[in-house]
């Protein structure tokens, strides 16, 4: 069990993330960036002034692309 939260998780980090998990940015539409993934059913919408990136913010978007929080804390620190 690990005790990472899912806290203070900057865009820009989410966006390398997103990007590594095979997410492409389809561009910025007033204020709002939107994300697509080949098979998910639902896009990923990050507001782009806010910033750190609230924890339920986050937690939606890892379940719309189909990822754990364990996934996002593995690949934040690099443990498998």
């Amino acid at each position: 069990m690990n005790t990472y939260k899912l806290s203070n998780i900057s865009l820009k980090e989410f966006r390398a993330f997103l990007t590594d998990a095979g997410c492409i940015n389809k561009g910025v539409e007033g204020g709002h960036e939107k994300w697509t993934k080949p098979g998910s059913l639902r896009p990923i919408i990050l507001q782009t002034h806010i910033d750190p990136i609230p924890e339920f913010i986050i937690r939606n978007n890892l379940r719309n692309i189909g990822l754990r929080k364990e996934d996002f804390i593995n690949w934040k620190y690099g443990k498998s």
